[in-house]
């Protein structure tokens, strides 16, 4: 929670101005500092008692002193209050309270003027344990949840092979060189930009934030890895911080969450899109086996060189199939083939052409000669003779004509004009 704003049931700020009007400063009449601090520290006294949560950054003990300082910060942002109390309220509600630990106190905002600063003066301390900031963690795991924000459908695949990758941990810890020694072992030619940054304590979730930012605007980088070594619930809290969540899933490069061991599991790991159980597994998450990549290749190589060689024999089977056949093999026996065919036909053809004009030419003659035959010239010939009247009728009978009519008579030879004189 916020410092300065209270737990459970605490209204409304008061505003000076909403309880007794004051008379406003302006360029002529400007209020002196004193006033301005004497107002700053009557608005602060109206806030009253409140709960306050946050992480313990400093524990400053004087010899001698039963006063006790704590500064006290938010471990989602970079803000921090001076809380003073008396060592017997430290001792009775954290008697073991260390830097780092979380902490719920009942305190008093108070406003020094002579120094202009803000503090917590703090009556009761309880230290969180570790069943409440379980509790806590499940409930925020929820609101993350309902939020969408480890939906499964948004998660981004990992580059196959990327070119650069940031890398978000401790100076020199053992989770730096498990990830750079593990990745540069699997691909040599790996391309890392390395952000070292607190991994726990009260100022490792800004910094981590503000590394993804970087990493996160870095159009060279491909994948961006978080990675933290193992420890306690206390210490992994960072890697929980509802923030740190939000940042990354707002980033727009795909993150890789490999905090502590297998067993480990901060909400970070819901919200990345690949989380890896250590990070020597981010590690072969991150990038292929050269070793591995090269064996696929040469066995892909010689499944290709067998698809390859499988196929040339098939085809060169078919191609020997094919000429051996008769018509490939000795491809004249067709043409032979079909010439004694086409000499077979055109001597069917033209023993069928002269049957048929010998024929026809007998029926010809035949009917030459029946026309010959049935033929007026050939009645003609026998010395028959053909009579007609002047308007071509053929006279057949003798009753036909009449005395002085003029007769024509053809012969086998010529024709002959006659005329019709009286019966005798």
């Amino acid at each position: 929670m916020t410092p300065g704003r209270a737990r459970g049931t605490v209204g409304p700020l008061p505003y000076p101005d909403a309880v007794t009007p004051e008379p406003k400063s302006s360029a002529d009449e400007p209020w002196p500092v004193r006033v301005v601090s004497q107002k700053l520290q009557a608005w602060v006294a109206r806030l009253g008692w409140v709960w306050v949560d946050g992480q313990v950054a400093q524990i400053s003990r004087r010899p001698g002193s039963t006063v006790v300082f704590l500064t006290l910060r938010d471990p989602s942002a970079d803000l921090s209050l001076t809380v003073t109390t008396h060592r017997d309220v430290l001792d009775a509600g954290a008697p073991e309270l260390a830097e780092g630990a979380r902490v719920t106190l009942h305190a008093k905002p108070e406003f020094y003027p002579a120094r202009g600063t803000l503090s917590l003066r703090a009556d009761e301390i309880r230290q969180v344990g570790l069943g409440e900031l379980l509790a806590r963690l499940e409930q925020l795991k929820k609101l993350l949840g309902a939020e969408g924000l480890f939906a499964r459908e948004r998660k981004r695949r990992l580059p196959f092979l990327p070119q650069r990758i940031g890398l978000i941990t401790g100076r020199a810890s053992a989770a730096e060189r498990d990830v750079l020694m593990n990745t540069r072992r699997r691909w040599p030619s790996v391309d890392f930009r390395v952000v070292n940054v607190p991994v726990q304590g009260p100022t490792a979730v800004p910094q981590i934030i503000d590394a993804l930012k970087v990493l996160d605007g870095d159009d060279t980088v491909d994948v961006i890895v978080i990675a933290r070594g193992g420890g306690s619930v206390e210490d992994l809290l960072p890697f929980s911080d509802e923030a740190l969540c939000r940042a990354v899933f707002g980033a727009r490069t795909p993150v890789v969450s490999a905090i502590g061991h297998e067993t480990d599991a901060p909400l970070l790991d819901y919200v990345a899109d690949v989380r890896a159980s250590t990070p020597t597994d981010a590690a072969k998450r991150l990038v292929p086996d050269l070793g591995e990549e090269r064996q696929l290749i040469d066995s892909a190589r010689r499944r290709l060189d067998r698809a390859v060689l499988t196929m040339v024999d098939r085809e060169q089977h078919r191609l020997d199939a094919w000429r051996s056949r008769p018509s490939l093999a000795r491809p004249e026996t067709l043409v032979e083939a079909r010439a004694t065919e086409v000499t077979a036909l055109r001597d069917r053809a033209v023993r069928s052409l002269e049957h048929r004009l010998r024929r026809a030419d007998d029926d010809l003659r035949h009917t030459v000669a029946r026309l010959r035959a049935l033929s007026p010239r050939s009645t003609l010939q026998r010395g028959y003779a053909i009579v007609q009247r002047a308007d071509g009728h053929v006279v057949r009978a003798a009753d036909e004509v009449k005395t002085d009519d003029h007769l024509r008579v053809r012969l086998a030879e010529g024709e002959v004009r006659v005329t019709v004189g009286e019966p005798e």
